[in-house]
This record gives structure tokens, C-alpha cells and sequence, in this order.
């Protein structure tokens, strides 16, 4: 990535049949959000950035090439994914430090939502230069406004492990957090995935969004046992899915006393009480003083 000065150019682009100039861009990094299928799903604010950058950033070019040419802008175009990161990142750094003015964009999306461009910003944050978001599109909080789940908490927690032993445990690992859990899955892994989930997290309630704002989007909504079977009996899914899982009943989220007990016990073997109830709350989930009035009766018991 070069850092000289590119040829003066007059930053525009087309929308709706109409060209538009952009206005100069302040310098620093911009992460902009593009669409995650539909191309009318992008803000003026976001064109005009992209259009005004002296560079965009992009996970693959291919794609964002043809995002670019949707709205004439003629920006330059550089490839920023996993396999180049480490490389490109002293470049893109040198060239804010002089001054650049840098837009980052994913495949489609957010940006830093399962990417790498996280590590970016990191360093960029840490040298003190400037790093602006422009608000847009994002899959996750698409899937999870059209669930129909509990949206005041949830957890994103992206691709869970591709084989069974290692995904049970980790949704072994998620069970007990007080909210709804979002994935996103691999289409020839849906069935297998959504049984895992139903033998580890129970009754929960489900759903699965695919291909979000392009022309077969579709929401499956159901218990994950019902949602296992159907994508089971079905043809394998085509296009991007997020699958979301409500959130534990209050019947999985205390656990049962015998628990608590040998959790307690196993803590006092090797810390203070204090530090013993503090770990187990955490742990569990508990109010600290039930937890404290049973430690109490376990260290008093014969």
C-alpha cells in the first residue's frame, strides 16, 4: 500500500440516478458499514465516505468492487483480511500517521463483527490516531429483532466449534448466561448445530434467519428440537445464517443445591470463605448472601 499521494480526483457518487459530490473527509481511520445483501441498505453518510477516502479497505475486493461500481465511486481498493493482516497493518499505519484518510470495510456488514479488523483499530487507538465508525448494517442485529426473542440481553458469540465434542462443551459453557445467545452457523452444519443445542440447552425457544434483506430471506422460528428436525429433513440451506436461542428459564439458571454445595466446598478447600462465596456467586449466578449463609452452615456443620 503505497504512501504517496494519489492523483487529485473529485470524489462523487450516484445514487438514485444523481450524482453527488462528497465533502473533503477528516483524516484518520473510518470503519463504515455496508449492506449485508440489499445495495439500497446503505447510508449517504457511508457513500460519501467512501467516496472521500483516499483508500477503502476492504475483506474481499471482489465484493466490495461490485458495491463500489453500484454507486460510481471510484475509490482505490485494498485487499485487508485474515491472511494479510500482520502485513498490511504497518502500511496502513504509516500512511494515517501522515495524515491519510482511510475507510475499512467487511464483506458485508459491520466491520470487526467476526473479522479481523479489531486488531486494527487496536493499534490504531494505541498510537492515538483517529478512528471514526459510520453506522449501518449489521446481520446479528437483524436476525435478532426479527426472532421474536428477548432483545434487553444477549450474547454474540459467532461460529461456534465445527466438530460436536468441542461445540457441546462450549454450549455447555454458554447455558447459564442470562440472555439471548446468537451464532452465527455454516449452512451443512444448521441441523447438526441446532440438535447439539437442543440436547445441551433443552426446550428453548429458536430461530434461524437466512439470507437477510436479499430475496430469499427467510425466518424459521420454533423450539430447537423442532428446528433440528426440519433442517434435518430438509435440503441444506443455502446463504449466510445467524441463529438465535432464547434465553434460559429461571428453573436453569438456579442451580440445584447440591451444586452450589460442592462448588462451596471445593472454593473453601482452597480460599478464604470470603473469596469462596465471591467466586461461587460469580460462578452461579446467586445472590452473594444465599450464597454466604450456606458457606456459613457448611463450615459450621460437623
Amino acid at each position: 500500500m503505497s504512501s504517496q499521494p494519489s492523483p487529485p480526483r473529485k470524489p462523487s457518487y450516484t445514487a438514485f440516478g444523481l450524482k453527488a459530490e462528497a465533502e473533503p473527509l477528516e483524516p484518520g481511520l473510518h470503519i463504515v458499514a455496508t449492506p449485508i445483501g440489499n445495495l439500497r441498505d446503505i447510508s449517504f453518510r457511508a457513500l460519501a465516505t467512501l467516496a472521500a477516502a483516499d483508500a477503502v479497505l476492504a475483506e474481499d475486493t471482489r465484493t466490495s468492487k461490485t458495491l463500489l461500481a453500484h454507486y460510481g465511486i471510484s475509490t482505490p481498493l485494498y485487499p485487508y483480511h485474515e491472511h494479510n493482516a500482520a502485513q498490511m497493518r504497518p502500511k496502513i499505519l504509516s500512511r494515517l500517521r501522515e495524515g491519510g484518510r482511510l475507510a475499512l470495510i467487511s464483506d458485508a456488514g459491520t466491520p470487526l463483527v467476526s473479522d479481523p479488523g479489531y486488531k486494527l483499530v487496536a493499534d490504531v487507538v494505541a498510537e492515538g490516531l483517529p478512528v471514526t465508525g459510520i453506522p449501518g448494517p449489521s446481520a446479528v442485529l437483524a436476525a435478532l429483532v426479527l426472532a421474536g426473542l428477548p432483545t434487553d440481553r444477549f450474547f454474540f458469540e459467532g461460529f461456534l466449534p465445527p466438530k460436536p465434542a468441542a461445540r457441546r462443551a462450549r454450549l455447555t459453557e454458554l447455558a447459564a448466561i442470562p440472555g439471548t445467545l446468537v451464532f452465527f452457523e455454516s449452512p451443512r452444519r444448521l441441523a447438526e448445530m441446532l440438535a447439539d443445542a437442543a440436547s445441551v440447552l433443552g426446550a428453548r425457544p429458536g430461530a434461524v434467519a437466512r439470507e437477510l434483506t436479499k430475496f430469499h430471506e427467510s425466518v424459521q422460528r420454533g423450539p430447537l428440537a423442532t428446528l433440528a428436525a426440519h433442517y434435518a429433513e430438509d435440503e441444506e440451506p443455502r446463504g449466510e445464517i445467524v441463529v438465535i436461542i432464547g434465553p434460559p428459564g429461571a428453573e436453569e439458571l438456579a442451580p440445584a443445591g447440591d451444586v452450589v454445595d460442592a462448588r462451596l466446598r471445593a472454593a473453601l478447600e482452597t480460599v478464604s470463605l470470603k473469596e469462596a462465596v465471591a467466586q461461587v456467586a460469580a460462578e452461579t449466578g446467586q445472590p452473594r448472601r444465599k450464597i454466604y449463609a450456606r458457606a456459613l452452615e457448611l463450615t459450621r456443620a460437623p
